[in-house]
């Protein structure tokens, strides 16, 4: 294991990255198919095929998930991975082909580079085609690569964060994995300790301002701008029933309000995917998905800090590990 995502046997992961435009998406492949789960906690979301990914609908499996920069804009690359995967002869049989199902979300990245420069569908083509089960890439890289946290005080203020991801192997061979791009409104912060490891800086003295408590304060009625969400995966190979992946997706809300301070804000669109290959244990068995949420929730808040932690300092956004 690598502690990574691609810990989960059947899943790839690939990026597009514009550094000059500071933008991209990450692709997470699954051409067997995946029983998929999602949930969205933010009230500013931008997505794709959301309704697909619950309870109730037809389509069991989703072949891949984007998370791309671009504002809705972004959501154009989504086309270039479903052409990728029909390519292959990957998706929902209709009888006159395939269609592939790939639901996305975006983020909010405009502000940083160039607003003119949004992820396509050769973006999302380009990032399937670098897909691999090996280490992820971490950092501004892929749907991280424009993506800031800590905007209390507006764009000039924030800590570039980026793209992370963590796993664990729990009992049975099940193994849990995580892979998020940090775009947030509020602070990142250590679980452990709720020390701010980036966020809303000091102007003048550096620093970093706690956004919970100057909310409640002098800036409880001036919150700034909309450039905003955090977007995440989380994956398992264990066999888990669509409504199990949904409450894997919903549970795993709880790693972000354990990371990031404030969550699910007006201005945030968070949203979390959820996808089971349903390797371990052997088909029938099931799983408890109480116990693949939880463990989800863990390694999302792990992935979050290592989002922040591998950032690198762009467009003019300094990150956590250059600030002194």
């Amino acid at each position: 294991m690598h502690n990574g995502i691609t810990d989960v046997a059947g899943i790839k992961v690939g990026h597009y990255t514009d550094r000059e435009g500071i933008t991209g998406c990450t692709v997470v492949l699954c051409e067997e198919g995946g029983v998929g789960g999602v949930d969205v906690r933010g009230s500013a979301p931008g997505t794709r095929e959301t309704d697909l990914m619950r309870p109730m609908k037809l389509v069991q499996r989703a072949h891949a998930v984007l998370l791309t920069g671009g504002s809705a804009y972004g959501l154009d690359a989504a086309g270039g991975v479903m052409r990728w995967l029909e390519e292959r002869e990957v998706g929902f049989n209709v009888g006159v082909g395939v269609v592939p199902l790939v639901p996305a979300a975006v983020l909010f990245d405009l502000t940083i580079g160039d607003p003119k420069v949004r992820p396509d569908a050769d973006a999302g083509y380009q990032a399937c085609q670098s897909a691999t089960d090996g280490p992820v890439a971490e950092g501004s890289i892929g749907a991280g690569t424009g993506a800031t946290v800590g905007k209390l005080l507006g764009p000039k203020f924030a800590t570039k964060s980026g793209l992370g991801t963590a796993s664990v192997k729990i009992g049975k061979g099940i193994v849990v994995g995580a892979i998020v791009a940090v775009n947030a409104f509020g602070d990142v912060v250590d679980p452990d300790n709720g020390m701010i490891i980036a966020g809303t800086r000091k102007p003048v003295v550096g620093g970093f301002v706690n956004t919970v408590k100057r909310m409640q304060g002098d800036l409880g009625q001036t919150l700034l701008g909309f450039a905003n969400t955090t977007l995440a995966v989380v994956a398992t190979n264990a066999y888990l029933t669509k409504e199990g992946a949904n409450k894997m997706a919903q549970m795993a809300h709880d790693g972000l309000a354990r990371s990031i301070r404030p969550v699910h804000t007006m201005l945030d669109g968070d949203t979390i995917f959820a996808l089971a290959t349903g390797k371990r244990p052997k088909k029938g068995d099931g799983a408890d998905s109480s116990v693949v949420g939880a463990a989800a929730a863990e390694v999302l808040a792990r992935a979050v800090v290592r989002a922040a932690q591998q950032a690198e300092s762009l467009g003019g956004a300094p990150a956590a590990r250059d600030l002194k």
